[in-house]
């Protein structure tokens, strides 16, 4: 199945970080990272006094369940450093289930598709960009579109991921 991660930080060395995530999904079992996004300098949301994030997209090829990949996602983050404390709050990884395919999951705890992933632009311009013609499997629109219509936050592209 093809899926969609969005990768976030703002603490700590960014990059090295998100490189790391990389990694970590490219060893996810019956998983194969096929690219990665360009890497976006961004705003915070929410509390906005912290950091700024580094935010980009990952495209992965997987045979795990919605649940389950989203078991070593959260694994992904505890091995990185990840401690939840404030909501939206500063993070040294973030990684969420953006899309699964076209599936729609509504289960305790997950998603699919991340609800806020249409309210977000460092979401959206990373995503569009790996899939410029993805179609959000809920509102039958392109993701193209739906970005035309957010106000956008700045990005700043900070370079490739993938070659």
């Amino acid at each position: 199945m093809k899926t969609f991660i969005g990768l976030g930080s703002n603490l700590g060395d960014r990059e090295a970080t998100i490189r790391l995530a990389l990694d970590d999904l490219a060893r996810l079992p019956e998983s194969k990272l096929t690219r990665a996004s360009s890497l976006y300098d961004t705003e915070p949301m929410g509390e906005s006094r912290q950091p700024r994030f580094l935010n980009a997209v990952a495209e992965l090829e997987t045979e795990l369940s919605p649940a389950r990949l989203l078991w070593n996602l959260k694994l992904v983050e505890k091995r990185l450093g990840r401690v939840r404390t404030t909501r939206w709050g500063p993070r040294t990884i973030d990684l969420d289930l953006l899309l699964y395919g076209d599936e729609v999951v509504s289960e305790p705890g997950l998603e699919v598709p991340h609800p806020e992933m249409l309210k977000r632009s460092f979401v959206l311009v990373p995503l569009v960009e790996l899939e410029p013609a993805c179609v959000h499997p809920v509102t039958g629109q392109t993701l193209l579109h739906h970005l035309s219509l957010l106000d956008q936050r700045p990005l700043v592209r900070q370079g490739r991921l993938w070659s």
